[in-house]
């Protein structure tokens, strides 16, 4: 049976954290560019988040194929650039885990080996597979690393789940976070209904991968009444594929969102900063083409930054879509108090080293 988390990463975990969705750096070959590589995850590091997830869907699902054979050595770097960094113990390492059974405990396995904390578990892809044959497989992964599971939306390859669904997947033992990513408020809501009716409701932490409502998210309190009682459960940090560019300014939020909480007063210019940074999310993940632009978005936003030498990514067709680019462009004019541009380069030559 799995071993549970260490203490200090339990704690990092319930209290809420930012955990960036690790982008994949390219040379012009499409090759990795390890330096650049471990370049990003000195950057998330350095910004002040609490963990980082690799192998995910940013990170290009691509380096699964046999003849990329990325998914080793982008794990192996980020782990290594934690254990560099003296944080082992407390930041949160999250692999991506996909597809069939026999796929996923393979790569839990070699998350586990790599000293991976959590496994992401992607439903995408399995659209045959009934709601018994997946929350079998949960079952089986939690076996081998505790569970980060994972609401993905329809528009990337995700699926609809019913709430019962999720009823039965708070129950498994080895779950131990949820991120909730379907992008709909009433699918949002059915997860975090079933965690306050389970009976391990304390022991799973939520955490929004709604790009598109990441403030609105994280300032609510929900309130669901289980057996005539009000359960009361916060979304507490963010898994976000948003928060691989301006790191930095998303642990200033985190920290500011968490202080109005605290207080019992939520500030009317928090709620809109959350409309700027759902516009600015709009510019980089590209839903005006159904997300086509998506991961170029973050490219595109990092090559500005040095981070990346461009916005290549292991599809040659895989691009900016038509007026992208200016749409970038408007978010870092309207709204610059988003972006870290200055820490970046306070730093970068250090995490080019």
């Amino acid at each position: 049976m799995v071993q549970g988390l260490r203490p200090a990463v339990a704690k990092n975990l319930y209290e809420g954290v930012v955990i960036p969705a690790h982008p994949l750096a390219l040379d012009a070959s499409r090759k990795l560019d390890e330096r650049r590589q471990r370049g990003l995850t000195r950057y998330y590091l350095a910004a002040g988040a609490g963990g980082v997830a690799v192998g995910v869907h940013t990170t290009q699902f691509e380096i699964r194929d046999r003849e990329i054979n990325l998914l080793e050595p982008v794990l192996r770097l980020a782990a290594e650039e934690v254990e560099r960094a003296g944080k082992t113990d407390s930041f949160i390492k999250v692999a991506g885990i996909c597809g069939p059974t026999a796929q996923a405990l393979h790569e839990a396995e070699l998350a586990a080996k790599l000293g991976y904390d959590l496994g992401l578990v992607s439903m995408g892809g399995l659209h045959d597979w009934s709601e018994a044959d997946l929350l079998r497989r949960t079952e089986e992964i939690a076996k081998v690393i505790p569970v980060f599971g994972f609401y993905l939306q329809p528009a990337v390859g995700g699926r609809v789940l019913s709430d019962a669904f999720w009823r039965e997947f708070a129950e498994i033992p080895g779950v131990m976070a949820v991120k909730i990513a379907p992008f709909n408020r009433y699918q949002t809501l059915d997860v975090v209904r079933a965690v306050c009716q389970s009976s391990r409701r304390d022991d799973i932490a939520l955490y929004t991968g709604n790009d598109d409502n990441i403030v609105a998210d994280l300032l609510t309190i929900y309130r669901v009444w289980v057996d005539g009682k009000p359960v009361e459960k916060r979304i507490v940090g963010g898994l976000l594929g948003h928060w691989a560019v301006w790191t930095h300014a998303a642990v200033r939020l985190l920290d500011e969102i968490k202080r109005a909480r605290e207080s019992g007063m939520i500030p009317a210019e928090l709620l809109v900063r959350g409309i700027a940074v759902t516009d600015a999310n709009a510019a980089f993940f590209d839903p005006a083409h159904h997300f086509a632009g998506c991961i170029p978005g973050i490219h595109e936003v990092l090559r500005r930054q040095g981070l990346l030498a461009g916005r290549w990514c292991l599809r040659p067709d895989e691009e900016l879509s038509e007026g992208q680019m200016e749409e970038i462009d408007r978010v870092y004019r309207e709204y610059p108090e988003l972006n870290d541009d200055w820490f970046v380069q306070k730093h970068l030559d250090e995490w080019l080293s």
